[in-house]
């Protein structure tokens, strides 16, 4: 699932295509990712005409500020990401005009909703599995969000909070923007146990946790994000932060600080992996 440097990076990325364009149709094979306001159809009649005059993330959300008080929501879920370019219909099947990536890589051929712009470019949803999530607002726009991984003060975020450190990092009405991936590494250099329980934490593991944070998001953001799997950027490639892993995905390998053997556990539902050597409960 794209995180805060995914996400960041599409935001930036589409900034420099797509801002001060006009919307002028719209395409879907999967109208019911569009969740708001009633159905695909309404969306794209209410789309049409329709400046785009801000973009920004808003946690793992990228935000479309319009013409006429309107927001575009799109978040991008497990298997989603945003392109920019052109594609024409060929055979029943959308196919890029542009060679490069957007043509050769089988992660960008699952085009689920196409923009239309005036300018003779398309912003498409590649989206393997449909989980994406589009929602267009009128007048206002409000979110449930935690304050920023990016901006935020650590100290004031756990204050009062009960959980495992792994799971309060990732709850996106306590901190935005973090998720499976970031999580693990952020808890690696800061030496602490994914299960830790967040009010056991000393002040100076909140310290490290807040600099380890902002450290590998800002890296993270540096390098266009993570392709492990089925993200990519706003013009069809990869970023390369995978390379740059301590410990996500890395079950069985050698930690990089101590040599100790990486394990894997779930907390919840999701997986985290650590060094128990580094990360001692």
């Amino acid at each position: 699932m794209p995180e805060l440097p995914e996400v960041e990076t599409t935001a930036r990325g589409l900034k420099k295509k797509v801002l001060n364009k006009i919307f002028i149709d719209a395409w879907a094979d999967a109208p019911k990712l569009v969740k708001k306001p009633t159905s695909f159809i309404d969306s794209r009649e209410r789309i049409k005409g329709k400046r785009i005059k801000k973009i920004s993330r808003k946690g793992k959300n990228i935000v479309f500020e319009l013409s006429e008080s309107h927001f575009l929501l799109v978040h991008q879920k497990m298997t989603g990401h945003l392109l920019y370019g052109k594609w024409e219909m060929k055979q029943g099947k959308w196919v890029s005009t542009i060679k490069g990536p957007l043509k050769e890589d089988p992660m960008n051929r699952f085009l689920r909703l196409i923009f239309f712009l005036d300018n003779g470019f398309q912003m498409a949803l590649s989206d393997l599995r449909k989980f994406a999530k589009v929602e267009l607002h009128q007048l206002e726009l409000k979110m449930d969000l935690g304050p920023d991984a990016l901006k935020a003060d650590l100290k004031k975020v756990f204050k009062g909070r009960k959980g495992r450190i792994k799971s309060v990092l990732m709850n996106q009405k306590v901190l935005a923007g973090i998720g499976n991936i970031y999580s693990d590494e952020i808890l690696f250099f800061a030496k602490v146990h994914p299960l830790k329980p967040v009010n056991k934490l000393k002040p100076a593991e909140i310290k490290r946790i807040e600099k380890a944070m902002k450290r590998v998001l800002k890296k993270a953001i540096a390098l266009k994000g993570t392709s492990i799997s089925d993200y990519r950027t706003v013009l069809g490639g990869k970023g390369s932060f995978a390379e740059q892993r301590k410990v996500y995905r890395k079950k069985g390998e050698k930690c990089p600080r101590c040599s100790n053997r990486i394990k894997r556990i779930k907390v919840g539902s999701r997986s985290a992996h650590f060094c128990p050597k580094c990360q001692k409960l």
